[in-house]
């Protein structure tokens, strides 16, 4: 699924209502003279097929109002009887199609190649065994592992990883606002990147086994998050100081909800040089960095 392809299908979305709504309000044939017509004011705030999908008359407005407006959630959805409005059954078969396609898609090659990233793949094999075994996307193939060696430049004070995780998605989608806002922010510091490249089908540990080859001072490993269905494009960085092989994950500091409805790419390219930074300072990440 590519970055537009949401938008396809809420447009989408928004043209089977509209069909629906026609088809629906057009006349059968005329009222009966003796069958009574429901004037318009009897009809009831909130239908199938509006904007007003929300409870209709709720016993505390202002509650729902401020919950509503504090998440993208599904926070007080209407139903039609027994149902679920048909909008949002659309609305969630839509969401839940697009996280299928994020764990399943792949990260546009165009993309990386823009930011000269090289790819190398861990043992996760299919995406099936990626889920069954997480521990496969820890490990990098040895020819991965020696291209890592022969091409990167060893010892940087920042090296700077990309995996699509569990969401290629999220990559396409913010990749290009983190990593430029990321470089901005290091070079604001005076911090020196090292040779970034791209794993396919890695997981947050990757970064443990290339920190003991590389040996960089931090390293950050930008990667898709597990997709739900409010966004299907969130990406995390994890960040760690001196990662190496028995790293615990106390010793990582994470940004999490990267994303257009969540934290902003730009901002968050930032926010990490800022935290890059204050770990080379205090030589500490995760739960020992005061921040």
């Amino acid at each position: 699924m590519n970055v537009n392809s949401s938008n396809v299908l809420e447009l989408l979305v928004d043209k089977v209502m509209a069909e629906l709504e026609r088809k629906l309000t057009e006349p059968f044939a005329e009222p009966s003279a003796e069958l009574p017509v429901e004037s318009p004011a009897a009809a009831p705030a909130t239908d199938d097929f509006g904007e007003g999908t929300r409870v209709p008359v709720p016993h505390w407005a202002e509650g729902l109002a401020e919950l509503v407006a504090s998440t993208p959630a599904r926070i007080g959805v209407w139903r039609a009887g027994t149902r679920p409005l048909t909008k949002e059954m659309l609305k969630f078969r839509r969401d839940h199609a697009a996280a299928i396609d994020s764990i399943y898609g792949e990260t546009n090659a165009a993309l990386l190649e823009q930011f000269g990233l090289f790819s190398v793949e861990t043992r996760y094999g299919t995406t099936e065994n990626y889920l069954k075994r997480p521990d496969m996307g820890r490990v990098v193939m040895p020819e991965g592992m020696e291209f890592i060696r022969r091409t990167c430049k060893p010892e940087p004070q920042v090296q700077i990883v990309v995996s699509d995780g569990l969401s290629a998605n999220a990559i396409d989608a913010n990749l290009a606002d983190v990593y430029p806002s990321l470089l901005d922010s290091l070079d604001t510091y005076g911090l020196a990147a090292g040779t970034p490249f791209f794993v396919r089908g890695g997981r947050v540990a990757v970064m443990d086994a290339i920190g003991e080859l590389l040996r960089p001072e931090v390293l950050v490993l930008l990667i898709g998050e597990r997709p739900g269905l409010v966004s299907s494009k969130s990406m995390s960085a994890y960040i760690c100081y001196r990662p190496r092989k028995g790293t615990v994950e106390s010793d990582r500091t994470v940004i999490s909800n990267i994303h257009a409805g969540g934290t902003p790419p730009v901002e968050a390219g930032a926010y990490i040089g800022t935290l890059v930074h204050k770990m080379i300072e205090q030589k500490a990440s995760g739960i020992r960095l005061e921040q």
